[in-house]
């Protein structure tokens, strides 16, 4: 992983994580509730717009919380900190990692080039980050934590699914045999070891982002795509071998009629 993935990722996963808690305790409502002056909330929105104009003919992320800037979310832990301590420990320890991750991200935002150790301490706060939220979500749903986690899933028609959501994604998205279907899955190991993912059905990959052709086997009103992880270790979560899983659901049809003539 280099640095600037490593940065994005880190940056996403305490969105989610953030949008999690806050939702968990204040409701649909979370935003206004977040304690940032209504400016900063009225900034979201309007990078929101902006998006969805550029994004016409595609699709752009609704989640408002992923048009902050990552000094925002610093603010908002500062702010809710009696929520986020048990994950993340110290809250000074917690700053200066946030203050090193701004100064680097900053740096690569203005296309200045990070030195050599400073590539690698990005790398090194953001795993360190992510690492504790998976460990802190392990230890409160399995008492251990031992076990992989799911971070985030995206998929390639602005389906999305993170930290803290239902783990059955029932989209509105209708496709048809052909189609393809495309994941980004962000997940971490409590142990730091590499991961293995896979769409249920197909064989183990050691890459997070999967495809998908969709076939005739896929048609139905109610057809369930499930994403899976599991370390390379012996024990796992579940007893099928695999330690975290969601679900997209979809509308499959089948091909259009020009299409079978074709074949």
């Amino acid at each position: 992983m280099n640095e600037k993935q490593a940065l994005q990722d880190v940056e996403n996963v305490l969105r989610d994580y953030i949008s999690a808690v806050l939702e968990n305790k204040f409701g649909q409502e979370w935003v206004t509730k977040c304690g940032l002056p209504e400016d900063r909330i009225k900034k979201w929105g309007e990078k929101l717009e902006v998006e969805k104009k550029k994004q016409r003919y595609s699709t752009c992320d609704p989640r408002i919380i992923y048009y902050s800037d990552f000094y925002d979310l610093g603010n908002i832990l500062g702010k809710n900190w009696e929520l986020f301590k048990s994950a993340f420990g110290e809250k000074k320890e917690l700053d200066v990692f946030l203050g090193i991750l701004e100064n680097c991200r900053n740096s690569n935002a203005h296309g200045r080039e990070l030195l050599s150790y400073q590539k690698h301490l990005a790398i090194g706060i953001a795993g360190e980050i992510r690492n504790r939220i998976t460990k802190f979500r392990s230890m409160e749903e399995t008492g251990e934590s031992y076990f992989p986690r799911l971070e985030s899933v995206h998929d390639n028609y602005g389906n999305s699914w993170k930290i803290g959501e239902s783990a059955v994604v029932r989209t509105k998205t209708v496709l048809r045999v052909g189609d393809i279907l495309e994941f980004i899955v962000s997940a971490t190991d409590p142990q730091g070891e590499r991961l293995e993912y896979i769409i249920w059905g197909k064989d183990w990959q050691d890459s997070s982002n999967l495809q998908l052709e969709l076939t005739n086997r896929y048609v139905s009103l109610d057809t369930s795509i499930l994403i899976v992880i599991r370390s390379k270790r012996e024990f796992h979560a579940s007893i099928d071998g695999t330690d975290d899983s969601m679900m997209f659901k979809y509308q499959v049809l089948p091909p259009l009629t020009s299409q079978l003539a074709r074949v």
